[in-house]
Formats: structure tokens, C-alpha cells, sequence
């Protein structure tokens, strides 16, 4: 180790901010969710709230990503949390929603772009046979011809998409990347991996090594904990050895997804586990991980110390 992971900045890549009035699945009775029960986080997180969180902890910037706000919210979205940027300095980027499915995203993706911090947008299509762990009503929509055709429009703005998909989905993924190769995608919470038992872990690294083929496709190692609900320090260390062995440390890249592990943790302790997870490795490739791949894919201008 050539100096301690402590001593590095982040970027933290992935969090939320929201007010609860403006998210119907915030509101009323809660139903059965990926990360267990959500009722703590039933209620306004602002940037302020994020701000105390992250302090003391080295984050150096943040990067918002969308929280699915009812149809028709999706520029709206991007517009308060964008004041809420102006007003504070954080977050620094903003990854917005749009639905590649409607051939009429294009006059929401040029609305959107009028505000200079949004960097990408996040869809997610992530199916899984357990309904728990289902968000997109079918797997396959990375294959969708209209969707390919809509997502490519995310070149004309120089914006990367956030690719969350689980397992058996990768190859599909994969063949969107191929297909697409002017667009960045970011591969979300480390390709989800679900099943801990030894075929799903295989699983997992097969379609691991799939999108690592495409060279314009990063990973977030963040939502670890979403499916032990607990902020599990050795299998992040886990997770991010072998992502990291498979795309490089120059394409891996850190992400809290605060609020959602707030449930089971709290940020300092959070931030202990990647510094851990990633101690044993060059300073350049911790660098890479904890700050310089984030900034460069976002367009942040960061500290380079704490």
C-alpha cells in the first residue's frame, strides 16, 4: 500500500436527496421494498441532512441520482434539485430520468440539459424472477429496438446512462453497450449482486466479465448492503476485489447511495468499509476508486486532498 486510504478524497457518486411530498412511494402505507423495511426514510431528506452526514468523512463532491418521482416529475426534478445546488454548492452533478420507451424523450433530454449539472440519466429496467427485486415489467429492454434508438440521443448532450440491471441481464447489457459505443454507461451498485451462494456468485462474474468487455462501460461500487441490509465490511471488501479484477481500478468508481443504507448505517462507518475494502491496493488505483474515475465521467473539478 502505497499511503492510507484515509488520506484520500471521495466522491461519493451515488446518493439521494428528496422531499417526501413530492414522492408517491414515500407516502402511505409502505409496501415490500428491495432494502427491507423503509419507514425511517419515510420523510424529507435534504442536502442539508446529507451535508452533516458526510462530515468528516472526505467527501470532496456528490453526484444526485434520480428517486423516481410520479410521471411527468422528471424535469421538475432535476430543476429543484439543481436550486438546491445553487443554494449550497452540493450536489456538484445530477443524473435525471427519462423513459427511452416514449420517442418523444427528446424534448425532455433538451429541457433538461438547459441546467448545466446534470451529467446522465438513470432508467431503471432491472427484473428479477423474485417480484420483491422487480422494477421493469420485463427483462429484456436493453434489447428493445426503440429504446437503443432513444438512448442514443444521449450523445447529442455528451451524457452517460446508468445501467442497473441484475445477473442474468448482463448479457443484455452488454450487447446495449456494443451496440451503443459513444455512450458511457455506468453499471449500478456493482451489477446487484443478489444470490451469495457460489452458482449465483459464478453467475454474476460471467456477466461481469461480459460488460467489462464493452471498454465504455464503468461500475458503481455502492448498495452493497441491499440485500444483507447491514453494512457488511468484509463482503464490500469482497465485492470490490473482485469487481475491481475484472473492470480495473480505472473504471470502478464509489457511491453511498445515502439515504437508502442509512436504514442499517451511518456514513462514517460506510466510508470506513470502502477505505478498507480498497487499503491494499496502489495509491493510484485508490485514487482512481475513491475520487479521480467519478470526477472524470461527471466532469467535477475536485480537491485533490483532504
Amino acid at each position: 500500500m502505497s499511503a492510507p486510504a484515509n488520506t484520500l478524497p471521495i466522491v461519493d457518486a451515488h446518493h439521494h436527496i428528496w422531499r417526501q411530498k413530492d414522492l408517491t412511494w414515500l407516502q402511505g402505507p409502505s409496501q415490500p421494498r428491495i432494502f427491507g423495511d423503509y419507514a425511517p426514510i419515510k420523510r424529507d431528506y435534504p442536502i442539508d441532512e446529507y451535508l452533516t452526514d458526510i462530515a468528516g468523512t472526505g467527501i470532496v463532491a456528490s453526484v444526485y441520482v434520480q428517486t423516481n418521482w410520479p410521471p411527468g416529475g422528471a424535469l421538475a426534478e432535476v430543476e429543484w434539485v439543481d436550486a438546491e445546488a445553487s443554494r449550497t454548492g452540493w450536489p456538484q452533478a445530477i443524473v435525471g430520468y427519462a423513459d427511452f420507451l416514449d420517442d418523444e424523450v427528446g424534448t425532455l433530454l433538451a429541457a433538461q440539459a438547459r441546467f448545466p449539472r446534470v451529467r446522465g440519466i438513470r432508467q431503471q429496467i432491472h427484473w428479477h424472477e423474485k417480484t420483491l427485486y422487480r422494477f421493469a415489467d420485463r427483462p429484456d429492454i436493453a434489447d428493445d429496438p426503440r429504446f437503443r434508438r432513444n438512448l442514443a440521443r444521449l450523445a447529442d448532450h455528451g451524457w452517460l446512462f446508468e445501467l442497473q440491471i441484475f445477473a442474468p441481464q448482463m448479457a443484455s447489457g452488454a450487447r446495449l453497450a456494443a451496440a451503443l459505443p459513444d455512450i458511457t454507461f455506468v453499471l449500478e451498485h456493482a451489477g446487484m449482486l443478489e444470490d451469495l451462494s457460489d452458482a449465483g456468485k459464478a453467475r454474476w462474474r460471467d456477466g461481469m466479465r461480459r460488460l467489462a468487455d464493452c471498454p465504455n462501460v464503468a461500475t458503481k461500487l455502492s448498495g452493497l448492503g441491499t440485500f444483507v441490509h447491514r453494512n457488511d465490511a468484509a463482503l464490500i471488501a469482497e465485492i470490490t476485489a473482485e469487481t475491481v479484477a475484472i473492470f480495473g481500478a480505472e473504471r470502478c468508481l464509489w457511491g453511498s447511495n445515502f439515504p437508502i443504507e442509512k436504514l442499517w448505517t451511518d456514513y462514517p462507518s460506510l466510508v470506513r468499509s470502502i477505505r478498507a475494502a480498497v487499503a491494499d491496493l496502489s495509491e493510484g488505483d485508490q485514487r482512481a476508486i475513491l475520487c479521480d474515475n467519478a470526477a472524470r465521467l461527471y466532469g467535477l473539478a475536485v480537491a485533490s486532498e483532504i
